[in-house]
C-alpha cells in the first residue's frame, strides 16, 4: 500500500493498525506490505496506540530502505515465523551482449508487469545483474513473468545464499562546537547552517530510519545518520575537547558513491 494523500495515509495507518491487533488478539505474526520511508514515517506517528505490542521492520537484509513490519513477539508466541520475503535474480542470458543496466532499469521492468510496488522490497544491481526483494506470494509470477529489460533478454530466478558486501565505513573526525547533528552535517559535507537546514526543511535527513525534522537534534552514541545525496555515517559516541572548548566527533561514514 503506498500512502500519497492524507486519506490514503490514514488508510494505511489504520490498516496497520488492524494488522496489530489482529496480531495481538490472536496471538499470531501478521506482516504489512514493503513499505517505503514516507509510509514509515506514517507508521511510527501512530507508534504510540500500539502500547507494548512488539513490531520489527525488515526488508531483506539490513542495507535495505522499503521493509516490511512484523507484528508479534516470538518470546511471546513461542514459535518464530519468517518474514514472507524472497530475494529474485534477474540476470542477462548473454551478459557479453546485454545492455547496460541501473536500477531504474530494473524497476521499469517490473512496473511494467502491472504489480503494485508494496509487493517490491529494495533493488540492487551488482556487476550487471539485478537482485529485488518481493512479496513470497509475487514471487513465482516474477519468475515466470520477467524475461526482459530493455532490450536484453534475461532469466528471473530465486537467489539462493546470496549475500551483499557491506561496503566498509572510513572513520573520520570533525571538529564541532557541540554535537548538534546540523553542526555535524555542516561539517562533514561541506555546507553551511543554512544550506544544512534546507536539508532537514525537504525531509532528507533520517536518525535511525526515522525523519528528522529538528536540526538542533543532540546526537547520542550509535545514531546512523542518513542524508539524501550524501550517504550516511554513525556517531561513535567518542567526543574529545580540544584547547579552545571545541569538540572532535568520530564517525564512522558511507560516502554515496557518484
Amino acid at each position: 500500500m503506498l500512502a500519497d494523500t492524507s486519506k490514503e495515509v490514514e488508510m494505511m495507518q489504520k490498516h496497520l493498525l488492524d494488522l496489530a491487533n489482529r496480531s495481538y488478539q490472536q496471538n499470531v505474526f501478521t506482516f504489512s506490505d514493503f513499505l517505503g520511508e514516507s509510509d514509515q514515517d506514517a507508521f511510527f506517528a501512530i507508534q504510540r496506540q500500539l502500547g507494548s505490542q512488539h513490531y520489527e521492520l525488515f526488508g531483506g537484509n539490513e542495507n535495505c530502505i522499503r521493509k516490511m513490519i512484523r507484528f508479534g513477539n516470538p518470546e511471546d508466541f513461542g514459535y518464530e515465523v519468517e518474514y514472507p520475503i524472497v530475494l529474485l535474480e534477474m540476470r542477462p542470458l548473454m551478459q557479453k551482449f546485454a545492455d547496460k543496466f541501473s536500477h531504474r532499469d530494473f524497476l521499469g521492468a517490473l512496473m511494467n508487469l502491472g504489480i503494485d510496488r508494496s509487493c517490491l522490497g529494495d533493488i540492487f544491481v551488482e556487476d550487471n545483474v539485478g537482485y529485488v526483494y518481493c512479496t513470497d506470494t509475487i514471487a513465482p509470477f516474477l519468475i515466470e513473468s520477467l524475461d526482459k529489460v530493455k532490450h536484453t533478454q534475461i532469466r528471473t530466478k530465486e537467489a539462493v545464499n546470496k549475500t551483499f558486501a557491506q561496503e566498509a565505513p572510513v572513520e573520520e573526525r570533525v571538529l564541532v562546537s557541540s554535537e548538534r547533528i546540523d553542526g555535524c552535517i555542516s561539517k562533514l559535507y561541506n555546507l553551511s547552517r543554512s544550506e544544512s537546514l534546507e536539508y532537514f526543511r525537504a525531509g532528507k535527513v533520517r536518525v535511525n530510519g526515522r525523519l528528522c525534522e529538528s536540526n538542533s537534534y543532540i546526537l547520542k552514541a550509535d545514531d546512523a545518520v542518513s542524508v539524501r545525496g550524501f550517504g550516511k555515517f554513525i556517531y561513535t559516541g567518542h567526543a574529545s575537547e580540544n584547547k579552545k572548548g571545541k569538540l572532535w566527533l568520530t564517525l564512522l561514514v558511507y560516502r554515496q558513491k557518484k
